[in-house]
């Protein structure tokens, strides 16, 4: 079976929210691709319930597109503390810090459920399972922490 880079980093060691290159990929036929962890809660002592990263996984989607080119996606954990960001191009850990700080500043101060994108039940897989107010409640807890650029000593990122 194959290694995932993923489950070889110590979980007990990073010192969340921050944001890691996992690694970057070359194509069998051309063209790369560069994995970042973005972690917003301390592994293993919280999750943001699902409501909450969903709405977040959607505003996320759309949000990070007007602040960095080549985002070519950008996908929830399964165990609920954070996303990995696929991209054309690389970022250092700084920059994209610093464009997810902005984003969630955005998300707490500006965005209301309008603003929030594919919500109806034509749009979403489970519609129904959404939360603006958790949404909002997480992006203040992760502001207040700051976003290191580094997962393992604290070096937050201001804009």
């Amino acid at each position: 079976m194959a290694k995932v880079e993923s489950f070889t980093l110590d979980h007990t060691k990073v010192k969340a929210p921050y944001v890691r290159l996992i690694e970057e990929q070359s194509g069998p036929t051309g063209g790369s691709i560069t994995n970042y962890d973005l972690r917003l809660t301390q592994p293993n002592e919280t999750a943001i319930e699902t409501a909450g990263i969903h709405t977040l996984e959607h505003l996320f989607a759309s949000l990070v597109r007007d602040e960095l080119d080549g985002i070519i996606d950008m996908s929830p954990f399964g165990c609920r503390t954070g996303f990995h960001v696929i991209a054309w191009q690389a970022y250092t850990t700084t920059e994209l810090a610093a464009a997810f700080t902005r984003v969630l500043v955005r998300i707490r101060d500006e965005i209301t459920w309008e603003d929030v994108p594919a919500t109806t039940i034509k749009e979403c897989g489970n519609y129904k399972d959404h939360s603006l107010h958790s949404a909002k409640a997480w992006a203040e807890i992760i502001l207040a922490q700051g976003i290191s650029d580094n997962p393992f000593d604290r070096h937050v990122v201001t804009i």
